[in-house]
């Protein structure tokens, strides 16, 4: 049987630990062949103690070495970065960002994508565009009239088609813990507060349990030192606080060509194994 593979797209350095660190570690550690995409290097992002005013060019760097740092004890096996600009990802030409990220899923080829919800968890623009890209990607890579980079060869990328794509779908309980060891998740987009949106129970249509790899989770976080001023809090927690935030995994299944069904998933690969 051809190993498995998943492929996540994500906007930030550090989304790959906060938001879906769990699913990522638990997967890799099972063998499946675990990918990251990242859109931006996070270069507008807190830098230290120097808030947001830092050189961005500095600050991407450091970014990146964290990211890289963060991926490596999660397990991942490759990180791609496609350098678009921070906190401006919604500006990006949509064509350019769909055709890299459809070249990516053509080149790794991976069974299950996961990505932000169209509502960006808490109204992040980037987590809202990403989730828009990576969702045109993934019926564009399967579409073998779609022109979408060059193989290593030099010939076309042959056209793939992923058979499940998953959103992240955090519950209300999941936020309450998540905002309670953390702050108050807003976004000022044009002058209008954007907060934290809980998906309803009935929605989530996929609960991993990763309870067992939240150690691997909080040393990927750790990674990310220079956002560490908005996560000291996280190291006060204890055990159970700890696996409250990492324990679980909760997912909207956006489509899937293998099942189906209201029965609630406990596997990303359910209907693939």
């Amino acid at each position: 049987m051809q190993a498995l593979k998943l492929l996540a797209v994500l906007a930030h350095p550090d989304d790959e630990s906060l938001g879906f660190g769990g699913t990522l570690a638990k997967y890799a550690a099972e063998g499946v062949e675990t990918h990251l995409v990242t859109a931006t290097r996070g270069e507008r992002g807190r830098f230290f103690g120097h808030g947001k005013d830092a050189d961005p060019a500095e600050v991407g760097a450091v970014r990146e070495a964290e990211l890289r740092a963060a991926a490596a004890v999660l397990g991942l096996r490759e990180v791609a970065l496609l350098g678009y600009g921070d906190a401006v990802l919604d500006q990006t030409d949509p064509s350019d960002a769909i055709r890299a990220i459809a070249a990516h899923i053509r080149r790794i080829r991976p069974h299950v994508v996961v990505t932000f919800g169209p509502e960006g968890a808490y109204g992040h623009p980037d987590h809202i565009a990403i989730s828009q890209f990576t969702t045109a990607a993934v019926v564009c890579a399967g579409d073998a009239a779609y022109a979408a980079g060059e193989g290593a060869n030099g010939g076309a990328l042959p056209a793939h088609r992923v058979a499940k794509l998953h959103y992240l779908a955090w519950r209300s309980d999941k936020w309450d813990a998540y905002q309670g060891a953390f702050r108050k998740l807003t976004s000022m987009v044009d002058g209008v507060a954007r907060q934290a949106t809980p998906w309803p129970d009935w929605a989530v249509t996929t609960v991993i349990d990763t309870s067992a790899h939240w150690p691997a989770v909080w040393r990927a976080v750790c990674c990310h030192q220079s956002q560490m001023s908005i996560y000291a809090q996280l190291e006060h927690l204890g055990d159970e606080q700890q696996k409250a935030l990492w324990g679980t995994q909760e997912f909207y299944r956006a489509y899937s060509a293998v099942n189906g069904g209201r029965q609630l998933e406990t596997d990303l690969f359910e209907g693939l194994r």
